[in-house]
């Protein structure tokens, strides 16, 4: 199955308001031995399960040769939490390539203790060494060197939507953090925990068509759509023409960031009384596309598509739906996936709010035979 997920533009397009103002921010110098104690007493911290570490061992000690030959190092961005803990939103890969070599650490994915690369792209007074092999006046310019930190700060705690946005316009190199990494990163709580936790779902990773979790988000975010597309009907947002989906998004995560334990059985029940039901009904060819040429289901549909069939089957499920074992209901899912209707309203304009009712509506009906509420 393809690993490729063909998003909209439109479903991509950002968004400025006034919620900007509501950060604040400011510069702090900070050597690495500050940073390296904020780190061990837990007050430096990595959002959960960030990307992880991707620099060669070559890259790493090409870092630290810069640093011992006092060259300019480029500033950090932190943000600054309720408890007063510094999230790191970037430059995780220069903090933890200097701690681990100061810390005698094994590099990452090494088994041997972190030691500079032999090669004569590093100086040759520290080429191959460790750190406690470096002299002490290098041992003490490591530790001594600062760092450049921007430290930003949200005025009022409980609005996330600003530090959103500002996580994407500092995000601006090639390997940029996608939607569902920001999210991660500005939305932790109890129910960023519950979209992890569901996305190791077995259900739910043969769906998605594959065992390994993706490295950007992608299936993260569709399980964070499922939710927040089928709860549509209950928001204020389906008033609107249409909705701006990351800000959309955004706010439902901030507004469920930390549920309850009675609001976290719920999500979990609904996620997997979808994925049950969809299995049960169309098997392995479950969020699939079908290619009318091949005669045969291939790759993933559209996440807009996604949306519709998991929300109109969360939908039937909440209406007491029950499988009708004389039905085909793989025929009923083709018939789906080649109606007009729901290819323009999956494919146009896909954010407009009358196209979400559309599709789901077309969903609901043409699987389940349940005309759909919104």
């Amino acid at each position: 199955m393809s690993n490729t997920i063909t998003i909209n533009e439109e479903e991509l397009e950002t968004y400025s308001n006034d919620d900007l103002f509501n950060i604040t921010s400011w510069g702090a110098d900070l050597s690495f031995r500050e940073l390296a104690m904020m780190y061990d007493e837990g007050e430096l911290l990595k959002p959960e399960l960030q990307r992880k570490y991707v620099w060669t061992k070559k890259e790493a000690s090409r870092f630290i040769d810069s640093v011992l030959l006092g060259l300019p190092i480029p500033s950090i961005f932190l943000a600054k939490q309720d408890d007063e803990r510094m999230l790191i939103i970037d430059g995780y890969q220069r903090i933890m390539t200097i701690y681990d070599f100061m810390k005698g650490n094994k590099f990452q994915g090494d088994d041997k203790v972190f030691s500079l690369f032999n090669s004569d792209i590093i100086n040759q007074r520290w080429r191959g060494k460790q750190f406690s092999e470096l002299s002490l006046e290098e041992q003490r310019k490591i530790k001594s060197t600062t760092i450049h930190a921007i430290i930003f700060e949200q005025k009022h705690p409980q609005d996330d939507t600003g530090m959103y946005q500002i996580f994407e316009r500092i995000n601006t190199s090639g390997a940029a953090l996608k939607p569902q990494e920001i999210r991660n990163c500005v939305y932790q709580g109890k129910f960023n925990s519950l979209l992890f936790e569901l996305n190791k779902e077995t259900s739910w990773r043969n769906m998605f068509g594959s065992e390994i979790e993706d490295q950007r988000m992608y299936d993260l975010e569709l399980i964070l759509r499922f939710f927040a597309i089928s709860d549509l009907r209950n928001n204020p947002e389906k008033e609107q023409n249409s909705i701006n989906l990351l800000k959309y998004l955004n706010n439902y995560m901030g507004k469920h960031r930390n549920l309850e334990e009675n609001q976290e059985h719920i999500f979990r029940n609904n996620f997997m009384n979808m994925i049950n039901l969809i299995k049960d009904i169309l098997g392995e060819n479950a969020f699939k596309r079908f290619d009318i040429n091949k005669q045969s289901f291939v790759g993933r549909i559209t996440p807009a598509a996604f949306d519709a069939i998991s929300s109109a089957t969360l939908y039937a499920k909440e209406k007491g739906f029950q499988k009708d074992s004389t039905k085909d209901y793989t025929s009923n899912y083709k018939n789906l996936l080649q109606n007009e209707q729901f290819i323009d309203s999956t494919s146009n304009r896909t954010t407009k709010v009358e196209n979400i009712r559309k599709r789901i509506s077309i969903a609901s009906q043409i699987l389940y035979g349940i005309d759909y509420e919104f």
